[in-house]
């Protein structure tokens, strides 16, 4: 069981297992309620699993010779909301003073490194400084995201008023810690058409829902189906780290979906839901029973509709082998990139110091005018003119010439023809829910499937995740919303699986992204669609600025630019469920300092 598999084989496997009666019920463990060995069909040769169940609780320093202690400061160093990173001599923590209680965790994010001492400390929770994740400071338990795994939790003791931490060197050097998950102890009757909980895509929403339900003790059979070719991986580097290779950005290697029964079937294709019967019918033919089902398709790009849409070099960034692609063709040669969106940008950034020429071509005036808003929109232009991309704006792609079958010009609707030899688009997405018509599943007017505060659909037991739903979103009083941001497909994964497991958990997360463009990152949180106003501190022309968005007299969402932490600040404050007021916002940017966010605490109603 687990790994990754291509389509399934005809191999028995027998498991045999005595299934504790709390970890399991009829209604939500088994769908024919009758305990027995389990056969799989899968994969090669037949193997015997004796699998345990997941233990309580282990000690973190099982092996005395893997424990440091050392003194690292006195107690009256810190004073209560302070955050230092110490040295143990062969690694580094944070330490951190809360209500006059010590803590020590990794001083590293899990996700990208960020040093969190540099983050926001807040409530018993450090947020990263670059990218929102948050972790719990008593547990190191990621609260938060994006990423996967927690931070270790070191012993923080006090002797004759000095600071000692007691640590494993190996969590020293890891920086990271897997939460604790079960394991697969039995299914009931199942074969390879039966799952207890089946998940349609293996993004970071898909993933997060297979571990978070063996975090939560689980214990049945989990299926993951994905059209793609790979195991889940790091979908944002595919346009801001193009050349990265898989290896480099899956998100859990083979062996920990082999670890912990989580079962990926790759290249496979779901094309209708039997609701009723709860049965997913893949492309293929293949039929597969469902108890639970966690929809996480993600979405579809828009291609191109000109004359010539056909020819050969012309890419979405889907894959991996495609952004490796792009790069190859693109070195020395001349690239047109056709939509300035966040994926169009990042791909134009990468490839401007080592394609001849790229050129960008948009329909509107400004890139990002109506997320950033236009004075931002046009320092993030300069600052592209200015590593060489030009622009070709308010005006769209009529023809892609070829010759020899391969992509040679890009020709406007303005009349310009650009040379190229490479055209990468991103003109925007559709949620991929077409298979969904006719099930019975409530999808909205453009596709989206919709979900309530808990992930569930219309249809019981069904759940929907990630960039194909809109949610009641807490922050803009539960409108519902798109929001395709990797972070908060994260959460939605977590939060469909608690609910899975009947937990009654409500989504309640504030959205966050960021943007790398040369060396440079846009941090952004919140929600600021339909914006009416923004407040500007700092220099645009410098790229030093944090920019509030408001609504009314509330500031709706915030980005920032050499700015740091201030959006993660933010972001805790409106997490708190605080409301930040424009006009307090107007008074820090008349007489605030660079940096000073002081106004921020116990700020707004």
């Amino acid at each position: 069981m687990g790994g990754c598999f291509s389509k399934p084989k005809p191999v028995e496997v027998k498991i045999e297992v005595v299934i504790p009666e709390k970890e399991r019920s009829k209604e939500e463990m088994s769908p024919n309620g009758k305990a027995s060995p389990l056969v799989y069909k899968v994969n090669g040769t037949a193997r015997h699993y004796h699998l345990e169940e997941h233990p309580i609780a282990s000690n973190p320093y099982h092996n005395p010779k893997d424990v440091v202690e050392a003194s690292v400061c006195h107690v009256k160093d810190l004073e209560n909301g302070q955050m230092r990173e110490v040295d143990l001599g062969c690694g580094k923590a944070l330490l951190i003073k809360e209500s006059g209680e010590f803590h020590a965790v990794g001083h590293k994010c899990p996700h990208y490194g960020a040093p969190l001492v540099k983050g926001v400390l807040s409530k018993g929770r450090v947020r990263c400084p670059w990218h929102g994740a948050c972790f719990n400071i008593s547990t190191g338990d990621i609260e938060d995201f994006p990423g996967l795994d927690s931070l270790p939790r070191f012993q923080v003791k006090i002797e004759k008023e000095k600071v000692y931490i007691r640590a494993s060197e190996q969590a020293l050097q890891t920086q990271r810690r897997t939460k604790m998950m079960a394991k697969c102890i039995s299914l009931s009757n199942y074969n390879l058409s039966s799952t207890n909980v089946l998940i349609i895509g293996a993004g970071a929403a898909g993933l997060v829902c297979a571990e978070t339900l063996r975090q939560e003790g689980f214990s049945d059979r989990i299926v993951m189906c994905t059209m793609d070719r790979h195991l889940p991986y790091d979908r944002p580097k595919l346009s801001k780290s193009m050349d990265s290779h898989l290896e480099q950005i899956v998100l859990r290697p083979k062996e920990f979906f082999r670890t912990y029964d989580i079962e990926v079937l790759t290249e496979m294709q779901v094309a209708a839901v039997d609701i009723k019967n709860k049965i997913a019918i893949f492309k293929d033919g293949l039929k597969m029973e469902y108890n639970k089902l966690l929809i996480a398709t993600g979405n579809t790009p828009k291609a191109l509709s000109c004359k010539g849409k056909e020819v050969e070099n012309v890419f979405n960034i889907r894959t991996p082998e495609d952004a490796n692609r792009v790069v190859k063709l693109a070195t020395s040669k001349n690239v047109v990139i056709v939509g300035a969106s966040f994926l169009g940008m990042e791909v134009a950034a990468y490839l401007a110091e080592r394609a001849h020429s790229v050129s960008l071509v948009e329909l509107e005036e400004v890139p990002f005018k109506k997320f950033f808003g236009e004075r931002v929109g046009r320092a993030v232009m300069k600052m592209f003119e200015s590593n060489r991309v030009k622009f070709y704006m308010q005006t769209e792609v009529s023809e892609l010439r070829e010759q020899e079958g391969k992509l040679k010009e890009v020709v406007l609707k303005s009349g310009k023809v650009l040379r190229a030899d490479v055209c990468v688009v991103g003109v925007g997405a559709v949620p991929a829910t077409g298979f969904l018509k006719q099930s019975g599943i409530n999808i909205d007017s453009k596709g989206f499937i919709v979900v309530n505060k808990m992930m569930q659909t219309n249809i019981p037991g069904v759940f929907a995740a990630g960039d194909a739903v809109t949610f009641p979103l807490a922050l803009r009083n539960n409108k519902k919303v798109n929001v395709p941001h990797w972070q908060m497909a994260h959460m939605h994964g977590r939060i469909a699986a608690l609910n899975m497991l009947a937990h009654g958990m409500e989504i309640n997360t504030v959205p966050y992204l960021w943007t790398a463009m040369f060396g440079k990152s846009i941090r952004y949180a919140g929600h600021g669609e339909g914006f009416d106003d923004v407040v500007i501190q700092g220099d645009l022309d410098e790229l030093k600025f944090v920019a509030f968005y408001t609504k009314s007299d509330e500031v709706v969402a915030v980005a920032s630019m050499n700015y740091d932490p201030i959006v993660s600040k933010v972001a805790e404050v409106l997490a708190a469920g605080r409301t930040i007021r424009k006009r307090d916002v107007e008074l820090f940017v008349r007489h605030g300092k660079t940096g000073d966010m002081s106004w921020l605490t116990g700020k707004g109603s």
